[in-house]
């Protein structure tokens, strides 16, 4: 694992309040082709039977779901959990010794009644805890219905999704359609430390489920974090990423899930440090990466040491603000404003949301021109998703641009730097 650390100023004032964003970019490693095979992965599915997925909604999950049972070796755990209104363990967790039974078991699935999601989730958390051994576990939860019945509140399902991935299960979760209730799947999925997705046909919902397994079978590292030990230089310090953190006291630990192979990722940390009263280089925290190789299942720690020098206000005057890193602020800052935005568009205010939208690109078109150039697609990128954004608002299409505005803000913030990105989903001129 690479890990460097870039400041977006190298000296600060003496004496002087100021604040320090951090750079953080972690590279995983590629395994060489010839060594020990990858250890036996764990996937459960949780998958609605709801009567709203009846149609080509179910079929569509069902023939991915036979398609990622051919993918998968015959040491890897697999397991499926159905729930309407009741829950069913339809294939039990655990090697795929038989994978046309497995197969057979999917097919039958038919379509129930109400969505009690709670229930089906801890079920096949249940069966993932089950048989996750040293790799941990993804669970992926699929639904397109608003929870109605069990524990429908997204605090709580955030928190049951939180405590799972202390065990090292991470959980995705992909929102089927127009119907599903955004907030609910956003807040399992940033618990669980895992992907968002929205889709609204079978056949990219084939494609994302299929992209679930290939990064699942890809990973080389599992269960990274980041600890931050602040020094008594630094007042607080702010994890800008949307990721699940804590703290204790001087220290932070923000859950970073697993890499995939060669996968850059990037974090943006800015300190809050009041007046320093001495002169020369001064510690403002040591940040210690921590990951369990692949397919070894070794665990490593490295420590990157946070160092700024305090100069007389004079040569402070005349630093230069790294571009990268305070472009790289900014485009996360935007982030957390889409997350905003969709929070108002799941409530009704759509004023309120587009004014966050307009003010986010805006915000992203002054800087384009003069970032640096390895940032100018992702920028450019950012601005087109933000104008169909705003023109889906614009179109009466507040459902779909708020479970969008969700993944796509929850993508480039907590996954920064993953190379799959979402784009919007097409143009369409109806809700449905």
């Amino acid at each position: 694992m690479r890990i460097s650390a870039h400041l977006d100023v190298d000296v600060i004032a003496v004496e002087t309040d100021d604040q320090l964003s951090v750079l953080i970019e972690m590279t995983a490693p590629i395994p060489p082709e010839t060594g020990p095979g990858r250890p036996p992965s764990t996937l459960e599915v949780v998958l609605d039977r709801s009567g709203s997925m009846a149609g080509g909604r179910l079929d569509g999950a069902k023939t991915a779901l036979a398609g990622l049972v051919d993918r998968l070796d015959p040491t890897d755990n697999f397991g499926v959990v159905v729930f309407d209104d009741s829950v069913q363990v339809v294939v039990a967790a655990g090697p795929l010794t038989d994978k046309n039974a497995a197969k057979r078991a999917v097919a039958e699935v038919y379509c129930g009644g109400s969505t009690d999601l709670s229930s089906g989730y801890l079920r096949g958390l249940q069966e993932a805890e089950r048989v996750a051994g040293q790799t941990g576990a993804t669970v992926l939860l699929i639904s397109d219905g608003h929870a109605n019945a069990g524990v429908t509140d997204p605090e709580a399902l955030g928190g049951i999704a939180r405590k799972a991935h202390a065990k090292n299960i991470t959980t995705s979760t992909l929102g089927y359609g127009l119907g599903y209730d955004e907030r609910l799947m956003s807040a399992i999925a940033r618990g669980g430390s895992g992907n968002e997705h929205f889709c609204e046909e079978p056949d990219t919902a084939g494609t994302l489920i299929a992209g679930e397994v290939e990064g699942l079978l890809s990973q080389t590292a599992q269960a990274a974090s980041l600890t931050i030990r602040v020094s008594p230089h630094v007042r607080a310090v702010h994890v800008v990423n949307d990721l699940p953190t804590t703290s204790s006291g001087d220290t932070i630990v923000a859950e970073l899930g697993s890499f995939y192979a060669g996968e850059t990722r990037k974090l943006v940390l800015t300190f809050e440090i009041p007046a320093i009263a001495t002169l020369g280089l001064a510690q403002v925290a040591t940040c210690d990466f921590t990951w369990v190789e692949l397919p070894a299942l070794a665990q490593h720690t490295v420590g990157v040491p946070i160092h700024v020098n305090v100069v007389p206000g004079d040569q402070a005057a005349g630093r230069v603000p790294d571009p990268t890193v305070r472009t790289e602020l900014v485009y996360l800052q935007v982030q957390q404003s889409k997350r905003q935005a969709s929070e108002y568009l799941s409530s009704g205010d759509s004023a309120s949301a587009m004014r966050i939208l307009g003010l986010s690109r805006s915000t992203i078109n002054q800087i384009l021109a003069s970032a640096p150039e390895s940032m100018r697609a992702d920028l450019a990128d950012e601005s087109a998703a933000l104008a169909y954004v705003e023109d889906q608002v614009r179109q009466g299409m507040i459902s779909r641009a708020a479970k969008y505005t969700s993944m796509d803000s929850q993508s480039k913030s907590s996954k920064r730097g993953r190379p799959t990105q979402p784009s919007p989903p097409g143009d369409h001129t109806s809700e449905s």
